[in-house]
């Protein structure tokens, strides 16, 4: 039975803030929260904690208090707080208020009267379709250059690993020989492997296009590869995509983020199961509830 459908609560509403705290980071773990996320909602918590005092009982922490939180950190704290930090802010106490509640720790939850104003973020960018083309005729073509000079399969490469995995940056740096997956070879496929245990629960397979063992065989020959896929720092192949956006007149240009949110949008499209497009980007449920949205608002046709 799960933390958040036990009937005992885990502590008592008289444990200070900073218990319920230890506690909540012992959550957020388990529930896979990102690391950036725990260490946000934490930092934010301590500066409750400087508020109300940190050795304050969490069961004696109203929506007043909360308010006037709010109301601090905008004008008496004397360190600037624009629109998008307070929102976090905000947030921050929804979750952990709401985790309180949820446990038994609190009979009523403090956070939910205060009034909720998310701040809306740019959407990603993210490549056309006529745009994938062009750039994947220009990779194409750097495979097999003619006489005009030494063929090079590496753009190909990475270009089709990231549209078809929606790998991050740091997974695709971290990726080595052993990693690959050619035992089906109607079905090959990557594994992204964490070596921190807390961050395990990312790991997962993802399928590769039935045609990407052939590209990187040439791959391989053509660099000496023998152990990790891309034996270069990730600012070299930052140039790789920069070079290719250029060659296929691309002005907004190719990143290992575009190339995340393209993957993704495309799998939305094709109406991949939410679950199972939130496994493969490796995301928490947390941080999957903010990203499905800015997917369907990024899968609609453009006016």
């Amino acid at each position: 039975m799960s933390e958040e459908t036990r009937t005992t609560p885990p502590f008592a509403p008289t444990a200070s803030l900073k218990a319920a705290m230890s506690a909540f980071e012992e959550h957020m773990a388990r529930e896979g929260f990102s690391e950036h996320t725990i260490k946000a909602f934490l930092s934010d918590l301590n500066i409750l904690g400087q508020f109300v005092g940190i050795g304050q009982a969490v069961g004696d922490i109203g929506t007043k208090d909360l308010n006037d939180y709010l109301d601090w950190l905008q004008h008496g704290r004397g360190v600037p707080c624009n629109a998008k930090s307070l929102a976090r802010r905000l947030t921050t106490l929804k979750v952990f208020f709401g985790w309180l509640t949820k446990t038994g720790v609190l009979e009523m939850d403090p956070a939910a009267p205060v009034t909720h104003k998310p701040v809306s973020t740019p959407l990603p960018k993210i490549l056309r379709e006529d745009e994938i083309e062009r750039a994947l005729a220009i990779t194409q073509a750097l495979r097999h250059p003619g006489a005009q000079g030494r063929p090079d399969a590496r753009p190909h490469l990475l270009m089709t690993l990231l549209l078809q995995t929606g790998i991050k940056k740091g997974e695709c740096m971290n990726l080595t020989l052993n990693h690959l997956d050619f035992s089906d070879s109607d079905s090959p496929a990557v594994w992204i492997r964490y070596q921190d245990p807390r961050r395990r629960h990312k790991e997962r397979k993802l399928r590769l296009l039935q045609e990407w063992p052939a590209v990187f065989q040439e791959y391989q020959e053509q660099h000496e590869i023998k152990d990790a896929l891309f034996p270069c720092t990730a600012r070299n192949l930052e140039y790789v995509l920069s070079d290719v956006a250029q060659a296929a007149d691309l002005p907004d240009g190719i990143s290992f983020e575009m190339l995340r949110w393209t993957s993704a949008v495309r799998d939305y499209k094709a109406k991949l199961p939410a679950e199972r497009q939130r496994q493969k980007m490796g995301l928490s449920k947390a941080s999957w509830r903010e990203v499905k949205v800015k997917l369907a608002r990024l899968a609609q046709p453009a006016l």
